[in-house]
Parts: structure tokens; C-alpha cells; sequence
């Protein structure tokens, strides 16, 4: 490759992802060597510290090298992928000539040359960081495809594959049309390179968990077929096939309590079990580490103190019931209800909506609500945070609530949106607890944390009745505020949770 065509080549490097960061984790490349990709393009699913998100490239061509492979750390500045322009027909020409049908860095003698005009970069940095794009669904899609005898790639084959194999209700998997040039997802380069050279029956699998498990479990997933839609492999299907959590003998009893562990503490605990390791490794970094940073810190700077209390939340159950009735098209959530009620907590007590500023020597009221809700992700434990609650009626609120958990959940939310709090409402109760002393996310003065709401007997007018009790409870900066505020804000909120009209009465 002479000189001439190499200064054509357009190299983008990982961009400044904003918020101190200064790395980020290759997940997934979605694109392979030789590839046509336009400008904006996904090219690349990458980790940071904060969140999981696509990287867009700002050039149109021909990939010519990727920089980096899964789980490799690449830091701010350094290249991620390497473009040439399409018109470049001195390069198609030499790379086809000199790498020849067997060379996998060139393209197959004969090769049909894609045209088409290139497009000035948009200066769009990633998608989740303010582009223009929708937030990007976080299955991968398979590639089905296969190269023509002249080599040239069937881009609408590939589109329909990739629609076809995708989960029902995904963005694309509804029958919704596919752009012209949309990426297909993938794994790894090498993996999406053999699909595309004619391995059309490779085995379905989109979640480099599965691929992991067969690796370490020595289950070959050609022969396997997946339960998932399109034939997909899932976990599920691992398990079986080695007698795993679903056929093990632990009893029926216990075949259908959900398993609540995160899904990388499940597969390493299960794949360790198998192999029977003696240790597992799990490297502590991305959202972990950072989730392990800011809880170490709390735990050593804050001197933290929990208090609980029972409460009768039958009220509180039949006024949401109320409230869903009267206005169907507008349902609002439990979680919107008590975060209703801890704002009008904190209005009365402004104590707690506050941070302690240790290198000043101050603590810091804040007079905006900005609301931290405790979301359990694949990736670890997240804190997305809704601004200015404290403006929002209870409708508002929930939908804002959904909206927020929902993208934590998928990896689409920006780091700009986990942090910023002043104030925390974690519901622990979906996991099946009564009760927890959590740890405050640090530089918060205070969390708001709610048990599973379970029959209990309980006395109402001095009679014995069975009532919907839940167990709250309140862990704060000892710092800010003595006891006797701690205590008066979980009273309020016990209040209001038993009797609903205490809250309408305080709004």
C-alpha cells in the first residue's frame, strides 16, 4: 500500500467520553475488517465507568483494521478503527490484488467495489451523549448472510437476517424496516467474518455469556438448539444440557424462585461450580469498580445510622388503586407514590436533602430535589437520578420513574444522568426482603429504603385484622442532622404511607 493511499485513511480515535473519564472496555465490535460502514454508524459497543454505550464513528468507507479486541481496556485518544474512503479505487484494487481470495486482510479478487459519496463527519461523538440517535437496543443481532461468489456482500440478506433472528418486541424485531447500512451486531470480528464467508447454520448466540458458559462448560453449541425466538441459545439452554439449575436435583419447591443474582455473579458462581474451580477471578473494573469505589468511600467517611419502622400500607395501596381506576391512561406506580411522599419528607425536613463538604468544613442544603432511585442492572448496581422532582406532579413522576429504570437497565443511559443526587429511594422489596441497612451513595446525607409488602396480622381499632405491612427504613449522615430530625422524617413518611391524606394535606 503505497504511501499516497495510506494518508487516505481516516483513523478515529476513542473519544472524550465526558465526566472524568479516561477509558472504557471494548464489549463488543459490531462491525468486521472490510466492512462499508456510513457516517454516525455504531461501530463499537465500549464500557466506562459509568455506563455501556455504542461509539458512533464520524467517517464513511471501508473498514481496514480494528483496534482492540473484547475486554481490552483502550484509554481516551488512542485509535479504535481505521476507515478508507470509497472512492479510493487504488486501494480496493491493491488490497484485492495482493491479499488475493485467501488473504483476510484484503477482499476477494473480484470483488465488486461499493460506491457511494462520502459524507463530512457530523461531529456526533456517542450515541447516549447527546447525538441524534434513539437509545440503541442492547441485544446483538445475528448475521446470516453469506458472500456472493464474486465476494460482494448481500446487504438487504443481511438486513432481513438480522431482523428475522431478533428477539419478538425488540425496536427492529416487530416488522419496523431497517435502515440502509444499519450494522450487524456482533461478538467478535472473527466470529461475524466467518458467518459472512458462508457458515450459514452457526449456531444462534447473541450474548457473549452463553458463549462463555459453552467455552468453560465444553458444550459445543452447534449442537444445540436454542428455545429462544429464531432458534437464539440462551442460558437456560446451557442448563439443561448439563443438568444446571434447572434439572439438579434441588427440588421442584425451589424451581421457580426467580434468581435474583446479577447475571455475571450468577454466571461465574455456576461456571466456576461446574468446572469445578477453586477460585473464580472476576476483574474489578467499569461499572464495578466504580460502583466498589463509591461504597468504599461512603462507608469510610460517613458515619451512618439506620432506623426502621413498620408500616400498615393498606391505604397507600388502595389510593394507587384509586388512582389507576380514575385515570387508566396514566396508571402511577407504588414507587412514584413514595417518592411523592419523600418529597414532601424532605420539604419539611431540608436537613436531609443535603452533602457534607469535608475539605470546607460544610454542610451543604440543597433547595432542588434531585431524586437517586436504587436500580439493579445486569451491570451492577446503578443510581440514575431525576432531576427537579420536587416540579413534577405524581403522574410525571412515574412515567419519568419507568422511563429512567427502563434505560438504566438496558445500558443507555448517560453518565451525566447517574449522578448529581441529593437524596435516595431504594425498594429493596423486589428482591423479597423485609428490611436492609444499605449504604448511602456517597456524597448523599440520606437514603429512603422499603421492604416487600406482605399480609401480616396487625391491629386496627383494637381488634385484630390482616393487614398489607411493609417495614421502611431510613439511613443517614449522622452528620447533618441528630436523631430526632432522622426520626421525624421516617415518622412523616410511615404517616403518609398508612394514611394517604396526611400526604394531600402536606402538598
Amino acid at each position: 500500500m503505497t504511501a499516497a493511499v495510506r494518508s487516505t485513511q481516516q483513523v478515529f480515535n476513542l473519544p472524550d467520553l465526558g465526566e472524568g473519564l479516561t477509558e472504557a472496555e471494548i464489549v463488543a465490535w459490531r462491525v468486521a475488517v472490510g466492512d462499508v460502514v456510513e457516517v454516525d454508524q455504531p461501530v463499537v459497543e465500549v464500557e466506562t465507568a459509568k455506563a455501556v454505550v455504542d461509539v458512533p464513528c464520524p467517517y464513511a468507507g471501508r473498514v481496514v483494521a480494528l483496534h482492540g479486541s473484547p475486554g481490552e481496556l483502550r484509554p481516551v485518544g488512542q485509535p479504535l478503527i481505521t476507515v478508507a474512503p470509497l472512492d479510493d479505487g487504488a486501494d480496493d484494487a491493491g488490497r484485492a490484488g495482493a491479499g488475493g481470495a485467501d488473504d483476510p486482510g484484503g477482499e476477494p479478487a473480484g470483488h465488486a467495489v461499493y460506491r457511494e459519496e462520502e459524507r463530512a463527519g457530523s461531529g456526533n461523538v456517542l450515541v447516549g451523549y447527546g447525538t441524534g440517535h434513539g437509545p440503541a437496543g442492547r441485544r446483538r443481532r445475528r448475521v446470516g448472510a453469506a458472500r456472493a461468489g464474486t465476494g460482494r456482500r448481500a446487504a438487504a440478506d443481511d438486513t432481513a437476517a438480522s431482523t428475522a433472528a431478533l428477539p419478538e418486541g425488540h425496536p427492529t424485531g416487530t416488522g419496523a424496516p431497517v435502515p440502509t447500512g444499519a450494522p450487524a451486531v456482533v461478538g467478535d470480528a472473527s466470529a461475524y467474518r466467518s458467518r459472512l464467508d458462508g457458515e450459514l447454520d452457526a449456531p444462534l448466540v447473541i450474548s457473549p455469556l452463553v458463549r462463555r458458559l459453552a467455552r468453560e462448560r465444553g458444550i459445543d453449541l452447534s449442537a444445540i438448539r436454542g428455545s429462544g425466538p429464531g432458534g437464539m441459545i440462551r442460558r437456560a439452554d446451557l442448563d439443561a444440557r448439563t443438568g444446571g439449575p434447572a434439572g439438579d436435583g434441588r427440588g421442584a419447591g425451589l424451581a421457580a424462585v426467580p434468581d435474583l443474582r446479577p447475571a455475571a455473579t450468577a454466571a461465574a458462581t455456576d461456571a466456576g461450580a461446574d468446572a469445578g474451580a477453586d477460585e473464580i477471578v472476576i476483574p474489578l473494573r467499569g461499572v464495578r469498580k466504580t460502583i466498589a469505589d463509591k461504597l468504599s468511600r461512603s462507608r469510610r467517611e460517613i458515619p451512618e445510622v439506620t432506623i426502621w419502622v413498620d408500616v400498615d400500607a393498606t391505604g397507600l395501596l388502595a389510593t394507587r388503586a384509586a388512582i389507576n381506576a380514575a385515570q387508566p391512561d396514566r396508571p402511577v406506580s407504588l414507587l412514584a407514590l413514595l417518592a411523592r411522599i419523600c418529597v414532601a419528607g424532605l420539604r419539611r425536613y431540608p436537613q436531609l436533602n443535603a452533602r457534607v463538604d469535608g475539605e470546607r468544613g460544610e454542610i451543604v442544603q440543597s433547595g432542588r430535589i434531585h431524586l437517586g432511585i436504587a436500580a439493579q442492572t445486569e451491570r451492577g448496581l446503578l443510581v440514575p437520578v431525576l432531576a427537579d422532582v420536587q416540579r413534577m406532579d405524581t403522574g410525571a413522576l412515574s412515567a419519568a420513574l419507568a422511563e429512567t429504570t427502563a434505560q438504566a437497565r438496558a445500558g443507555t443511559l448517560p453518565p451525566a444522568r447517574l449522578t448529581g443526587g441529593t437524596f435516595t429511594l431504594n425498594n429493596y422489596g423486589v428482591f423479597g426482603v423485609d428490611g436492609s441497612t444499605p449504604i448511602i451513595n456517597h456524597p448523599e446525607a440520606a437514603l429512603l429504603g422499603i421492604g416487600r409488602i406482605v399480609d401480616k396480622p396487625w391491629v386496627v381499632d383494637g381488634a385484630l385484622a390482616v393487614r398489607k405491612v411493609a417495614e421502611i427504613s431510613l439511613t443517614f449522615d449522622h452528620r447533618v442532622c441528630d436523631g430526632g430530625v432522622a426520626g421525624g422524617f421516617l415518622r412523616f413518611v410511615a404517616d403518609c404511607v398508612e394514611s394517604p391524606a396526611v400526604l394531600i394535606a402536606n402538598v
